[in-house]
């Protein structure tokens, strides 16, 4: 090794010790005839001392030409530092090492981005020299978080019997939601591979293989449109275990996740057992199946309320079916009409079609808005849903489905513009008893709420074919702070009943064998019943470091137009690249490849 310690390890036990040190210079400072440096290192940080009388020429003048991020190897003697001049700041910061001799180990040119401290600089320069941002103390904290994160799951999960196997990358293209990746293969012309969405049908087959217990840190791949908590290839906490029930599951990895969180989250676990909510609970509650629970607003259902009530939004909405849901704001009673024109803006977004309001004076008197049309109603409205003077209070009139969902975005917005969300605790739940199938069918066909070969509930079975929307899953998922950082139910293990839900949302035999004939095959060998989850690792980790997106979390992610501004990929391939696997650019893409 070029060093016998690392930078953030030496302590006033050390003192006297003739130590050698290597790192790049975090900064740099001539006090005239002593030069003081700041070695940095992953661990840490050590002043070093070259004083030109103790020294000598040759070190000195070494040190005196050295810059920030030049790469330097020191040897000298660990000292006290001079009293009054100790750093709490740092773990090194009472000790500092008086050098004898000094050797450059590479230059660098000045960075053009800020090592030592954060630049404000616009993230794509960041992504563009990836490299030098990694060096940076948040990202080395964020990497080890992953790390230790990571190494706690192989170790719990491999302590429990649970194998760790590696699944292909690639497999077959087959429906599960999101665009595959394309792989043209070269020796057999016109087909493909694709890159995996998830090892789901993998890991199912593991459990007819009698595998039992499979764990896998597996990287995925999505061609879907980028935001924070997305990126194109992504990792996963792969889970699937045989002879298990919905319970079984949530005990364990109620266990495990608890257990990670108090062991490595910078970010610490809200206090009490988590709790389990049905997804009904949620979406009346909340008006989200994740919910962000580190704060308490609530939606109130007051349809019996202004069920007679001469608005006749309200009246009307109810006697076709709908209902009428609300949710205070508080302290918004001062809201203009443009402010309550925003909020509108965002319930519209989430599909209602309007959003009535009602202010508090403060005596807790109703104003502005529809408070003209709910003059008898507007005293029990206040009551039931808690309103106090000051308040505002906000009201979707639709279907229950969309009522509750657009309220849930408002409720969303405001808790981050209000500053009602807590950032500073990890609040999580179960969201258990999804609908097998969308609640809303686009197409005319049940859609999966989550997948094709999720389970519906055993005793709910009958139903399939009568009322499949009136059908739940066997089902869950685990939420934290607004996100879904994890999901899973039990799977259909038997072949009649997978070519039911398949034959439901659309699929004829034909194509249910070319898709996922190994599959059903395989159900008529004695497939074990099973179930499992998944863990978006890159969000669980981005949320115990208290990150904004799960960028800051990844040692070479994409931007948001998945492109790796680094290494300049996707880039423009040679001819022959493409004649090896018999593929021909066309239209925008052949001009584009002209271009480059």
């Amino acid at each position: 090794m070029l060093k016998t310690h690392n930078c953030g390890e030496l302590r006033v036990e050390n003192v006297g010790e003739t130590v050698t040190l290597a790192g790049w210079v975090n900064n740099y400072r001539d006090m005239g005839g002593v030069i003081f440096i700041d070695l940095r290192d992953r661990w840490g940080l050590t002043q070093i001392v070259i004083d030109a009388e103790k020294a000598g020429d040759a070190a000195y003048n070494t040190a005196d030409a050295a810059r920030s991020e030049w790469v330097l190897q020191v040897t000298g003697t660990v000292d006290n530092r001079l009293e009054g001049m100790n750093n709490p700041n740092l773990d090194t910061g009472e000790v500092e090492i008086t050098v004898q001799t000094i050797t450059v180990l590479n230059k660098a040119k000045t960075p053009p981005i800020l090592i030592d401290r954060e630049g404000g600089e616009d993230e794509a320069l960041r992504l563009k020299y990836r490299y030098l941002d990694l060096r940076r103390q948040r990202m080395q904290r964020n990497l080890t978080v992953r790390h230790n994160t990571i190494n706690f799951i192989r170790n719990f999960l491999s302590d429990r019997d649970f194998l760790e196997i590696e699944t292909p990358i690639l497999f077959k293209s087959t429906p599960e939601g999101a665009r595959d990746y394309l792989v043209p293969s070269r020796v057999h012309p016109g087909k493909f591979y694709a890159l995996p969405q998830s090892p789901q049908q993998l890991k199912q087959m593991l459990m007819v293989g009698g595998i039992e217990r499979y764990f896998q840190v597996a990287r995925c791949f999505r061609d879907e449109d980028q935001r924070s908590d997305r990126q194109p290839e992504f990792t996963q906490l792969d889970i699937e275990m045989s002879f298990v029930e919905q319970a079984d599951i949530i005990e364990l990895f109620s266990q495990m996740t608890k257990e990670m969180i108090n062991a490595h989250s910078i970010i610490p676990l809200k206090a009490g057992d988590i709790p389990v909510l049905t997804y009904r609970e949620a979406m009346d509650t909340y008006g989200s199946d994740r919910p962000d629970l580190s704060f308490d607003m609530k939606l109130v259902d007051v349809s019996d309320l202004v069920a007679d009530t001469g608005f006749k939004v309200f009246s009307g909405t109810i006697k076709n079916g709908g209902m009428v849901k609300a949710l205070v704001l508080p302290g918004c009673g001062h809201y203009s009409r443009k402010d309550m024109a925003d909020l509108e803006a965002v319930a519209k977004k989430a599909g209602a079609k309007g959003l009535a309001f009602m202010l508090t004076d403060e005596e807790g008197n109703a104003k502005g808005g529809i408070s003209k049309f709910l003059t008898a109603e507007s005293a029990a409205i206040f009551a039931r849903a808690g309103v106090k003077a000051g308040d505002a209070i906000v009201f979707g009139a639709d279907t229950r489905f969309r009522a509750n969902t657009a309220l849930g975005e408002v409720r969303s917005h405001m808790g981050a513009k209000l500053g009602l969300r807590n950032m500073n605790e990890l609040a999580l739940a179960w969201v258990v008893d999804f609908p097998l199938f969308e609640e809303e069918l686009a197409n005319g066909r049940p859609t999966p709420m989550h997948h094709m070969f999720t389970s519906p509930k055993q005793e709910q079975i009958p139903m399939l074919k009568e009322k499949p929307l009136d059908v739940l899953a066997d089902a869950y998922d685990l939420i934290c702070n607004g996100f879904e950082i994890a999901g899973g139910s039990i799977r259909i293990h038997n072949r009649e009943l997978q070519n039911g839900i398949m034959n439901l949302i659309g699929m004829d035999e034909e194509e249910a064998h070319d898709q996922f004939g190994h599959m059903l095959e395989a159900f008529e060998y004695g497939a074990p019943p099973h179930g499992g989850m998944a863990f978006g690792l890159d969000r669980v980790v981005a949320l115990m470091t208290g990150e904004p997106n799960i960028r800051e979390v990844m040692a070479f992610p994409k931007n948001q137009q998945a492109q790796d501004l680094m290494a300049d990929a996707p880039s423009a391939v040679v001819s022959q690249q493409l004649d090896d696997i018999h593929l021909a650019l066309s239209g925008r893409a052949l001009i584009d490849q002209m271009e480059e």
